[in-house]
């Protein structure tokens, strides 16, 4: 089992910058991929950011050059950092996990873009 927690959502406006958080305990050595999701308002559940044991990271067409994933090893945490924020990045931000057969899901952290 993986546990997984976010924190640092809020309100921003537009063009500011936020961090989200993401501790992970439980079986930690078992995760192979780490990445963030978001869900806006009537859209599908999509990938923002993803970074894989060994250290390849993919982020999302839409969030290219405004977003960076990171990892410490040492605190089991993955952040997301955002940059030039838009109205429509507004979401509820998910982190993941994957293991062999298995996704775990953090409960969410909703960022509001707005003036």
């Amino acid at each position: 089992q993986v546990q997984l927690v976010e924190s640092g959502g809020g309100l921003v406006q537009p063009g500011g910058s936020l961090r989200l958080s993401c501790a992970a305990s439980g079986i930690i050595f078992s995760i192979s991929a780490m990445g963030w999701y978001r869900q806006a308002p009537g859209k599908q559940r999509e990938l923002a950011a993803i970074i894989i044991r060994g250290g390849s990271i993919n982020y999302a067409d839409s969030v290219k050059g405004r977003f960076t994933i990171s990892r410490d090893n040492v605190k089991n945490t993955v952040y997301l950092q955002m940059n030039s924020l838009k109205a429509e990045d507004t979401a509820v931000y998910y982190c993941n996990a994957v293991t062999d057969g298995m996704n775990y899901w953090g409960k969410g952290a909703l960022v509001t873009v707005s003036s």
